[in-house]
């Protein structure tokens, strides 16, 4: 649906990679090796988003870094336009919502990183999930935002102990509990 809207297959790509993750920050070179494709498409679709105010910039050495910017008053509109494009927001509404006992869920893996795939990683934290409810919503869900999700199940102290050999930054929350 998102290639109908927007033609460019860079700009999709950037849009992923900035606005899905807004801590995903990364430079013009890294990015031509991500995605495959000339510097100057990539060059190209950054400035256009560098001088519409979406991005921001940060010097570091001889390297230009970008980043989303999370001020930008559509900011949240876009990332919202990436979570259902990409059937996040069916995965809240169908799983999150329905199994309870829930703390946390986080995206991990290519989805983490800002970058596109078939395969959806998921986390959920929390105890007393009931997991042969999860397999049902899950199977459910793959059906409906036809792409496969793999995910692992942490109680609290589970997690706790995962995260001490993880980087949070390899981890984008999904949903999380208000009430915690």
């Amino acid at each position: 649906m998102l290639d109908t809207l927007i033609t460019s297959k860079t700009r999709i790509k950037l849009l992923l990679k900035f606005f899905l993750n807004s801590n995903s920050r990364s430079y013009l070179r890294n990015l031509e090796s991500e995605f495959g494709e000339s510097t100057n498409a990539i060059r190209l679709e950054l400035n256009k988003f560098e001088h519409a105010g979406l991005l921001k910039t940060e010097l570091d050495g001889n390297k230009k870094y970008f980043r989303a910017n999370t001020k930008h008053p559509l900011f949240k509109d876009i990332n919202n336009i990436l979570l259902k494009h990409l059937g996040f927001d069916q995965i809240i509404e169908k799983v999150v919502y329905k199994l309870g006992n829930l703390d946390k869920v986080y995206v991990t893996g290519d989805f983490a990183k800002g970058m596109d795939n078939n395969m959806i990683d998921l986390i959920f934290v929390g105890d007393g999930i009931n997991r042969e409810y999860l397999i049902k919503l899950i199977d459910k869900t793959e059906n409906l935002i036809k792409r496969k999700i793999r995910y692992v199940v942490f109680g609290r102290n589970e997690f706790i102990n995962f995260m001490k050999a993880r980087k949070e930054s390899d981890l984008l929350i999904l949903w999380q509990n208000e009430d915690l």
